[in-house]
């Protein structure tokens, strides 16, 4: 269930880990409001840092697309699954290591930054890493896969099944690694979310005692941060919608809940439960016949708090997830922060 915080989360943590699509951006443009929460974040006190799963830029463009978007970063701000994949092959193999790279510009980047010797397919080498990368050749890939086969360790830089585009979803970098995985019968290690090792080296580079995990994925982003140990917010800016929310599994159920990056700002109270109604600031919820009921009026947060638990009562308690078809989401509304 959901945590309370009587103070701004920017009180309560001292780095917010930004995932990027669906909660900084969507595409090419920003999320709207997202360059200003930032902003005041940021004079909050709350130290920012941008992480992502994508392993074919390196930080320097990433850092320099958030800026065109008017959102301050620098290169050191923004961490990447490349980056976390060449700290594990460190930490294993030592600087100086080869490693076959079978990716894109940013994966190469980050091994040869880590002291790390990337090498090509057909080259002597002491492990394989793989990472996003629209320019792989066939060829490369049934190479890598033959060696992953023969023995050597492989690290991906994520599993993720899709990519966004400009033309919608595609496969991304999991489909590479479902296919590899069902060849050579091996399970790499996996350096991006949902394992802890892109969280563990953010927080090794930014610093941070006390981190929040802030996404828009409840299968990358939030159970991420519970294999990671640390608290999360979900933003309501990006895939996850109302279905997805209200079917949330317990190890993919965020600390806390916001429309959007403005729930940083803010104070997070629980909602009360009042036989089977759940309330919270002006909202009401309830389940009746497996369908969800919302009557009231209040801010955007506090709809999707109270949404969230009443939902997630009714899934641990009757075991099948509520029907939410029909039920409107209201806009943002954040008057006075």
């Amino acid at each position: 269930m959901l945590s309370a915080s009587t103070d701004p989360l920017t009180s309560c943590y001292d780095l917010a880990m930004l995932d990027l699509d669906g909660v900084v951006y969507i595409g090419g443009d920003a999320v709207p409001g997202a360059a200003d929460h930032l902003r005041a974040t940021r004079a909050a006190g709350l130290r920012v840092a941008f992480i992502t799963n994508n392993a074919a830029r390196p930080p320097e463009e990433v850092a320099a697309h958030l800026v065109d978007l008017g959102v301050e970063a620098h290169t050191g701000d923004v961490v990447t699954s490349a980056q976390a994949a060449a700290q594990v092959l460190l930490e294993r193999h030592g600087r100086g290591a080869r490693v076959v790279r079978l990716g894109g510009p940013g994966l190469e980047a980050a091994l040869s930054a880590a002291g790390l010797e990337p090498v090509g397919p057909d080259d002597e080498a002491v492990a394989v890493v793989t990472g996003y990368g629209p320019e792989v050749l066939w060829r490369d890939i049934m190479r890598v896969a033959v060696r992953v086969r023969d023995g050597l360790p492989w690290v991906a830089s994520n599993a993720d099944a899709t990519i966004p585009t400009q033309f919608g979803a595609a496969p991304g970098h999991g489909v590479l690694v479902e296919t590899i995985a069902r060849f050579a019968d091996v399970t790499p290690v996996i350096a991006g979310k949902p394992e802890r090792p892109l969280l563990d080296e953010t927080v090794r580079r930014v610093g941070g005692r006390r981190p929040l995990m802030v996404g828009d994925r409840l299968d990358t982003d939030i159970e991420g941060a519970r294999n990671a140990g640390v608290d999360s917010l979900l933003v309501m800016t990006g895939v996850t919608g109302l279905p997805e929310l209200a079917a949330a599994a317990p190890e993919q159920r965020p600390s806390y809940v916001s429309a959007d990056l403005g729930g940083l700002l803010a104070s997070h109270a629980v909602p009360t439960r009042e036989g089977a109604d759940h309330a919270l600031g002006g909202w009401r919820a309830r389940v009746a016949e497996g369908a969800l009921q919302v009557e009231g009026d209040g801010a955007a947060d506090d709809w999707w708090r109270v949404v969230a638990q009443v939902c997630w009562a009714h899934l641990d308690e009757e075991g099948t997830a509520v029907d939410v078809d029909g039920v409107g989401v209201p806009e943002v509304q954040r008057s006075g922060r």
